[in-house]
């Protein structure tokens, strides 16, 4: 098999791959604030809970949640898994991990942000909610965001962690062909996908900072 057919053999693995990024990523940024919200509530039991959330998730592998989303509803509570469940377990799994780092990042750069902007918004009229998302969020971003890049670029290699649970995503894909062939091409092939995935993601990141100048 040439380099030219390998590369559409691994087109199709590649397809998961984004897949899974995508999906990880926008679920992960908004439950990720959430979850922020609730570390820095003022209710004990919830700020604890959510701290132990994010202690288990941070502290775990990935690869195991992986398997204890997709195997725990039949061990648990005895429930016939379908093949069909695959996907879903590991969108479930990547992200309810990843908006464990994610709601971190944004604790940080809330707190970052001094009280004074706060009050100088309750003087100029903005209710809780205007201050946050007009005033203390977008400066908050700008902070984090090279954190949340870095989170992001893992995320795309992360993705070949699905494996576990039998999703033929990129790199899946690239062993069977490796075995398949006897050759290390396939993998220098799925390499070369997953830099330039994370040149992209890299090239797309850095635009978005620069529009976010002006909160300097």
């Amino acid at each position: 098999m040439n380099f030219g057919m390998i590369v559409k053999e691994l087109s199709a693995g590649l397809v998961v791959s984004v897949e899974i990024f995508i999906v990880t990523l926008v679920v992960s940024l908004v439950l990720g604030l959430v979850v922020a919200f609730g570390r820095m509530s003022k209710f004990l039991p919830l700020r604890w809970l959510v701290r132990t959330y994010i202690s288990i998730m941070r502290g775990t592998p990935l690869m195991l949640q992986l398997m204890v989303v997709y195997y725990g509803p039949y061990y648990l509570f005895g429930m016939q898994i379908s093949t069909e469940y695959r996907l879903p377990a590991v969108l479930i799994g990547f992200a309810v991990n990843y908006a464990a780092y994610f709601a971190e990042i944004y604790r940080g750069g809330i707190e970052s942000i001094s009280r004074g902007q706060y009050e100088a918004a309750k003087l100029l009229g903005y209710n809780k909610i205007q201050t946050f998302f007009r005033i203390i969020f977008p400066q908050a971003i700008k902070r984090i965001l090279p954190s949340i890049t870095n989170e992001v670029i893992t995320l795309v290699k992360d993705t070949s962690l699905a494996f576990v649970i039998a999703i033929p995503e990129m790199f899946t894909t690239a062993k069977q062909i490796a075995a398949s062939q006897v050759s290390m091409v396939p993998f220098v092939a799925a390499g070369i996908f997953y830099y330039i995935f994370n040149l992209i993601v890299a090239v797309m990141m850095e635009l978005i900072e620069k529009k976010l100048e002006y909160y300097k």
